[in-house]
């Protein structure tokens, strides 16, 4: 099955416009949900994160800084949103086990690539530690518990599930991040897996699946969180991210604004 991984011709330049009509000048903007995991829905909306630039009255300045700025809306007929955070609060999020932030930095979508964006995807491999697994096995949780809930079952959740449990396999075992599930499931080989995406990429963002074996999907939930937790323990990644005096310096040069 083909991944997706490209903005349409018709959808990049009001994404681009949004980034434009930013609060704040930014760093990057890239797309993440759906649409980097691979399986978009007709009706799926666009999420665009990144990181703003805020100008140094605000960082000096008495005044409570915008680490977080969201904009939610609908330009012609395309529902997105977009979320940034601060350089610094990102940088911050980046030394954490939040594999999110360095899936957003990572994604190959990219709307806008500013003054030091390359230079800090440089860095991101050597903030990834082992402990990241825990940010994988956290949000296959979650998105498990939300599947279960539902009757019937909607895709959309259970897809989650099987793509962040083989990111984090996978990033446990080489370092390296991959989100689209397609492109994972060229190396995992799960059969059943196309179908699934399938019915996600033709359907709705809510679209049900009546006649699910649950229980065979509860034995390959179990199935791969083991081999994640087998993943996490033979891991040679080291235990602490080694990235951040390059961040510090990279963050120094944007506030000082002699980023190149």
């Amino acid at each position: 099955m083909n991944s997706v991984s490209s903005i349409p011709d018709n959808v990049r330049p009001i994404l681009e416009k949004v980034v434009r009509d930013a609060p704040h000048p930014l760093l990057f903007a890239t797309v993440s949900g759906a649409h980097l995991y691979g399986f978009p829905s007709p009706d799926s909306d666009y999420d665009l994160r990144g990181v703003h630039i805020l100008p140094k009255e605000q960082i000096v300045g008495l005044r409570e800084l915008e680490e977080t700025v969201s904009v939610s809306e609908d330009r012609d007929g395309i529902e997105l949103d977009l979320v940034t955070h601060d350089a610094k609060k990102f940088f911050q999020l980046m030394l954490k086990k939040n594999g999110y932030v360095l899936e957003q930095l990572l994604s190959p979508i990219v709307v806008h690539s500013g003054s030091g964006f390359q230079e800090l995807k440089e860095i991101a491999p050597s903030c990834v530690t082992r402990h990241h697994s825990h940010h994988y096995f956290g949000f296959s949780q979650t998105q498990w518990e939300l599947a279960m809930k539902e009757t019937p079952t909607r895709v959309k959740p259970l897809l989650y599930v099987y793509r962040v449990l083989l990111t984090g396999i996978r990033l446990m075992r080489t370092g390296v991040f991959e989100m689209n599930l397609n492109k994972l499931n060229e190396e995992f080989r799960l059969s059943w897996l196309d179908e699934l995406v399938r019915a996600k990429l033709e359907g709705h963002e809510k679209i049900g699946a009546a006649g699910l074996d649950l229980a065979f999907h509860q034995k390959e939930y179990e199935r791969l969180r083991a081999l994640l937790e087998t993943s996490f323990a033979e891991s040679r990644l080291p235990n602490e991210p080694s990235a951040l005096p390059r961040l510090n310096d990279l963050l120094v040069r944007i506030r000082l604004g002699t980023i190149k």
